[in-house]
C-alpha cells in the first residue's frame, strides 16, 4: 500500500461575489477569511488549509478579478494574477445566479489562455450558488464548454459554499489531481495568517457589513497597539485599533449618532475574535481620517 502524501497551492479565483471567501472558509473548516456581500470584499491572498489522510490542499483565496482602472483594483487585479501563477491547481468559482457578463468573458479568456495541460490536469470548475432559487446550472455549464472547451466535464462541479454542499466530491477530485509532496504547514493549522492581520479583517468585515450602502471600500483598518497580558492568571489580548476613511463626513458615517455605529462594529468584531481565540479580549476602536489614502501607493503596498 502506497503511503506517499499529496500536496498542493490550490487558487481559487473568480468574479467578485461569487463566493470565493465562503467557499474557503467552508472547504478548511474555520473562519480564514472574512465575507460579505459585498464586492471585492478581498484584498490579499488569504490562505486556508486542508489536511487528510491523502496530504494538504492549501487554497489561496484571491480578490475577485475586476474590471477597472483605479488604483486599489488594479493592485487587487495584480494579486489574483500572481497567485494563478504560483500555484498547482486552479479552482474557477461561477456564479450560477448571474448570467455571465464581460468579468466572467475576462477571466475565462485568461484561463483559456494557460497552457491546455494546466486547464486538462491542473483546473476544477465550480457553479456556485446552486440553492439560489435563480440559480442556472445549465447556462453556467454552456459558457465554460465555449470558452474553455479543453476543460474536462467530470471537472465541472454544481456546488453550494454556503450551504456547503458538493464540496466532497471537489476535495476528492482536488486530491487526485495533487502532486505528491510534503505538508507545507503544521496539520492544527487552517490558515496561516497571524493575529494582526486577523484583527483587522474582522473588523473590516464588520464596517462592509454594516455600512455596505455608505463606504464599502473607502476604508482601512490598522493596529495601532496589541499586547498580551497576564492579570490573576487569565492571558488577555489588548487591542486599539483604528478605523481610517478618506473624508471626514465619511468618519461621521462609521461613528454614527453618539457612537452607535462604531459601537455596533466593536461588539460584533469581539464576538467573532472570542471565537477565534483562546485569548480573554479587550477591543478598543477609534475611527479617524486619513484623505484620500486609496490613492497613496505607500499604504496601497502594504495592505496589498
Amino acid at each position: 500500500m502506497c503511503n506517499t502524501k499529496k500536496s498542493a497551492f490550490v487558487a481559487i479565483v473568480g468574479r467578485p461575489s461569487a463566493g470565493k471567501s465562503t467557499l474557503l472558509n467552508a472547504l478548511c473548516g474555520g473562519k480564514a477569511a472574512i465575507v460579505s456581500p459585498v464586492p471585492q470584499t478581498t484584498r490579499n491572498s488569504i490562505r486556508g488549509i486542508v489536511n487528510r489522510e491523502q496530504g494538504q490542499l492549501v487554497f489561496v483565496d484571491t480578490p475577485g478579478i475586476h474590471i477597472s482602472e483605479r488604483k486599489l483594483n488594479i493592485r487587487l487585479k495584480a494579486v489574483a494574477e500572481r497567485t494563478l501563477g504560483d500555484s498547482d491547481l486552479i479552482v474557477y468559482v461561477l456564479d450560477a445566479a448571474r448570467a455571465p457578463h464581460e468579468e466572467e468573458e475576462a477571466i475565462a479568456e485568461r484561463l483559456a489562455s494557460l497552457p491546455e495541460k494546466t486547464l486538462s490536469e491542473k483546473t476544477v470548475a465550480l457553479v456556485n450558488k446552486m440553492d439560489k432559487a435563480q440559480a442556472d446550472y445549465a447556462a453556467i455549464e454552456t459558457f465554460l464548454h465555449e470558452k474553455l472547451p479543453a476543460l474536462p466535464s467530470d471537472r465541472i462541479f454544481a456546488v453550494s459554499a454556503n450551504k456547503k454542499t458538493g464540496l466532497e466530491s471537489v476535495l476528492d477530485c482536488l486530491y487526485a489531481l495533487a502532486p505528491e509532496g510534503p505538508p507545507y504547514y503544521d496539520a492544527e493549522f487552517y490558515t496561516d495568517q497571524d493575529v494582526r492581520f486577523r484583527i483587522t479583517e474582522i473588523i473590516r468585515e464588520k464596517c462592509l457589513l454594516f455600512l455596505k450602502k455608505e463606504l464599502p471600500h473607502c476604508i482601512r483598518v490598522d493596529i495601532e497597539n496589541m499586547s498580551l497580558e497576564n492579570e490573576e492568571g487569565k492571558e488577555i489580548l489588548s487591542v486599539m485599533a483604528v478605523i481610517r476613511t478618506e473624508r471626514d463626513s465619511q468618519k461621521g458615517i462609521v461613528v454614527g449618532k453618539g457612537g452607535a455605529m462604531v459601537r455596533k462594529i466593536r461588539l460584533a468584531a469581539l464576538e467573532d475574535l472570542k471565537e477565534l481565540f483562546d485569548w480573554e479580549m479587550a477591543l478598543e476602536i477609534w475611527v479617524k481620517t486619513d484623505k484620500d489614502w486609496r490613492h497613496n501607493d505607500k499604504i496601497l503596498r502594504r495592505l496589498v
